[in-house]
């Protein structure tokens, strides 16, 4: 008997599919994601590759050499930009894409050490625009240790890129749209809370 389901890669009762819901975007995240985050059963990233079709998840430490990432980085139709705060990145907006190339949106996923290891291996991001996020923005991640208050999972980290960046939506119509991402984590958080 199989105990994990096929399309989360959870176990079967820590299922997250029925809180998923189908997103339709313009805007590409591509979630560079540590091996450490893979396995980990409050990882936050299966729940935005698997809500959003135009979404793509590279495994690993080291992508300077990584084929199919370079290959999408050398798309001139796309503007792209890493979600990478520092001392050099700018606020993410939607003023931030000032040409009409289409947005592409990397977020590094694993804990700040391993993310910072993985932005300083990765030589093929350091040419790229870095942006971050409101800094006043709190996160949820409640069962997870986090270095500041203002750190957030991936799932959330990519509910607000995309509601940063999309322009065909008011705010609240925004809301409604990217949701469902908070909705499915929150419901998640909530579910292995339960489980203590």
């Amino acid at each position: 008997m199989i105990r994990f389901c096929l399309q989360c890669l959870k176990t079967k009762k820590a299922c997250i599919c029925k809180w998923i819901t189908p997103i339709s975007t313009e805007i590409e995240l591509i979630i560079l994601q540590h091996p450490t985050e893979a396995k980990r059963p409050l990882g936050t990233a299966k729940i935005l590759s698997l809500s959003l079709a135009n979404c793509r998840t590279f495994i690993g430490e080291n992508f300077t050499e990584h084929s199919e990432l370079n290959q999408l980085l050398s798309d001139d139709n796309y503007q792209h930009q890493v979600l990478f705060l520092d001392n050099t990145s700018q606020v993410i907006s939607s003023a931030s894409n000032t040409s009409e190339k289409k947005q592409r949106v990397i977020l590094l996923d694993g804990t700040w050490k391993k993310a910072y290891k993985m932005w300083q291996l990765s030589t093929n991001l350091h040419s790229l625009p870095k942006v971050h996020l409101d800094t006043e923005l709190s996160g949820n991640y409640r069962v997870r240790k986090a270095p500041k208050d203002n750190a957030l999972s991936t799932a959330e980290a990519g509910y607000h890129v995309l509601s940063q960046l999309d322009n065909e939506s008011t705010a609240s119509e925004t809301a409604d749209k990217f949701g469902s991402i908070l909705t499915a984590f929150d419901n998640m958080i909530e579910f292995h809370i339960s489980q203590m």
